[in-house]
């Protein structure tokens, strides 16, 4: 290992603070973009990565410098050692977020606030009960709904995450906003991403332009206001004058954030990506298991980091079947 340099430091002099840890590859709903229809091959149970080595790992990056862990699945609160992970977990000095399709979530929010959770990202691509339905096969946008308007009466910074296709839910968009207009949340909508068995193509996706072509369509132009994003933001951040909450485009397609890259992610059978795009992945569960250090293998996976999109740096390259489909599907990456 080189210590002479930040090993959480690529390349191109982006330093990475922020790791996002999947707990699990499975999920109580099934959604298309996430899940292949025909479901996926989950790993063995002893491919996972236990509590304990979960938190041996997060105590590594934190050493070297992360400062933000969201938990992300699957579902994560499905894991029936959830509670131990949080109380692990919020012993190291970061922040630590979750985000959740929230069917669950209720049983919880005792455990995520005595542990420190203030942030959590809900996963809802639709505000229709029979869309919903057919997004997610599963009858649950009673619950969900309750729950966005539980966690925000409970006090959390919550953030809705949308995914839009095109024919499915695109003519939400407005309908998103103004949901925002009597609640202090945040509706993110993001650009439809390739990944293994979710049929992505490019004519599926809308666009950062297509949304805001939308929103300035039906609102008067004075009263969109643009936010100031934060450093390192993956979001483009908006709000409507007078609404209590705003609205975001992650536009990871159209116009990447990669020059402000801080991110790194841990699937849940402990392979670190260095990137949503990248087709390859570095084993730190393995060595962990036998006693090595895992610092060289971080510092040579962050080294390898392409400067765009896992070195699909123009739109024509991510169009190519090939250089996407050796991904794996979302679920097993982890949201």
């Amino acid at each position: 290992m080189n210590n002479d340099k930040n090993i959480l430091q690529d390349s191109h002099a982006r330093k990475h603070t922020y790791l996002r840890i999947s707990l699990t590859e499975r999920c109580n709903l099934r959604c298309s973009y996430c899940m292949p229809e025909e479901g996926v091959e989950l790993s063995p149970k002893s491919h996972l990565m236990s509590f304990d080595e979960i938190y041996e790992i997060a105590k590594t990056f934190v050493k070297h410098g992360v400062t933000k862990i969201r938990l992300t699945g699957g579902e994560p609160l499905i894991r029936k050692d959830i509670s131990v992970i949080l109380k692990k977990l919020a012993t190291l000095p970061v922040e630590l977020s979750i985000t959740s399709n929230a069917v669950i979530i209720h049983k919880y929010i005792d455990v995520l606030k005595q542990n420190g959770i203030q942030s959590i990202n809900v996963s809802l691509d639709t505000l229709d009960k029979n869309k919903f339905m057919f997004i997610t096969k599963r009858d649950q946008f009673g619950i969900v709904y309750a729950n966005i308007l539980r966690l925000v009466k409970e006090g959390f910074n919550v953030k809705v995450n949308a995914v839009l296709i095109k024919g499915i839910n695109d003519h939400e968009i407005i309908d998103f906003i103004n949901f925002t207009k009597e609640l202090p949340i945040s509706v993110r909508f993001i650009e439809f991403m390739p990944f293994e068995g979710n049929q992505w193509n490019f004519k599926k996706m809308v666009s950062y332009k297509d949304v805001m072509d939308c929103v300035q369509h039906s609102f008067n132009s004075k009263k969109i206001i643009r936010l100031q994003d934060s450093p390192h933001d993956t979001s483009k951040n908006y709000s409507i004058e007078g609404y209590k909450g705003s609205f975001a485009i992650i536009s990871s397609v159209t116009n990447p954030f990669c020059d402000s890259c801080n991110r790194l992610r841990l699937t849940a059978n402990g392979q670190l990506k260095n990137c949503l795009f990248s087709s390859t992945e570095s084993d730190l569960l393995t060595p962990l298991r036998e006693g090595k250090s895992i610092e060289v293998i971080i510092q040579k996976a962050v080294l390898a980091k392409f400067k765009v999109r896992g070195g699909m740096d123009t739109l024509k390259k991510l169009q190519e079947p090939k250089l996407h489909n050796k991904n794996r599907s979302m679920i097993r990456i982890g949201g």
